[in-house]
């Protein structure tokens, strides 16, 4: 029987990967290894990012760079990561948005979040904290709920911008509660928190080193967090499910993916590596100066939450009928 050529380049390669992915993780790294960060630097994701290719670079004695490809809300710098050689050698520093939100806002997106990746590792969580005005006359979830359906589309609320984690956390509770609160979107959270504070504005979600400051000023009140745990950088804040919105959950992260066909044993080797880099304090130290609290989420897990949270965001996305700027 003969075997097509189509079919003896397909088992050439799968061959190839079989007999090299061992023998190169004994070798990785060989040159610089370059991690894709999609967001501009000294915000949230770069300050974590470098936290984690820091330790690595230490480890390997081998040079970790980040590469800070901004633009289309995370898309730019994940396509490329996308379209990177599955050799371990360009990586993507992944978080929710582009992973899990962006792609719906798009018609026609540059990539699958699960197809065109291999999931590595979930490196933390980055929770958003719920916060008011302390002109609105609320102190939990539950009384905001309250006075949002006392006073349907007339209370403003903050975001990053349209298709962010803090629009989509404020329209997850309007979807749960049945609530009518007015957007209003910034381009970013620095604008968002300033007219927060000025009172333009009554609510927003922000992300917990931005706003805890102002917490502690008096400046801002807290009410939640939105984790669907009680988080670690904030232990005293409950959960918005705990707190007047059972099932509520909206979870910033942080994670590293590869091109897809990414060779197994590298992968190992990138989990290993950054698994072990979690576990020292002085990491989980830096890492909480950029909102995350370290977890080492293994890659079939992170595979679930990537598929839980592309679902979760589809219905949100689908209901409450957000459209890209």
């Amino acid at each position: 029987m003969r075997i097509s050529s189509a079919r003896r380049v397909v088992a050439s390669f799968w061959l190839m990967m079989l007999m090299t992915g061992p023998a190169a993780a004994q070798t990785y790294p060989a040159k610089p290894v370059r991690v894709i960060v999609p967001f501009p630097p000294a915000g949230a994701a770069d300050i974590v990012a470098r936290a984690i290719t820091q330790e690595m670079s230490k480890a390997w004695g081998a040079q970790v760079v980040v590469d800070n490809r901004a633009g289309a809300g995370g898309l730019i710098g994940a396509e490329q990561a996308a379209r990177a050689a599955p050799d371990g050698y360009t990586l993507l520093f992944a978080s929710a948005s582009p992973m899990t939100v962006n792609p719906h806002l798009t018609a026609k997106p540059p990539y699958h979040p699960l197809k065109d990746f291999t999931p590595i590792i979930l490196i933390g969580f980055s929770p958003n904290v719920l916060v008011v005005h302390p002109s609105l006359p609320v102190q939990s979830v539950k009384a905001l709920i309250a006075l949002a359906k006392a006073r349907p589309g007339q209370l403003n609320y903050a975001s990053n911008g349209v298709g962010t984690l803090s629009h989509l956390a404020a329209e997850l509770i309007k979807f749960q509660a049945g609530i009518n609160m007015v957007h209003v979107p910034y381009k970013g959270g620095a604008p968002a928190a300033v007219d927060l504070l000025a009172g333009q504005v009554q609510l927003s979600f922000i992300s917990a080193p931005a706003v805890m400051p102002h917490v502690k000023s008096g400046r801002l009140r807290a009410l939640a967090v939105t984790n669907a745990k009680r988080s670690q950088l904030l232990p005293g804040l409950p959960t918005v499910a705990e707190s007047g919105l059972p099932g509520y959950e909206s979870e910033g992260w942080h994670g590293l993916c590869g091109p897809a066909r990414l060779p197994p044993a590298i992968a190992d080797v990138l989990y290993r590596e950054i698994a072990a880099a979690l576990r020292i304090p002085d990491v989980a130290s830096l890492l909480a100066n950029g909102g995350a609290e370290p977890v080492g989420m293994p890659p079939a897990a992170f595979v679930t939450l990537i598929r839980n949270d592309i679902a979760r965001w589809a219905k949100v996305i689908k209901a409450t009928h957000i459209k890209p700027d």
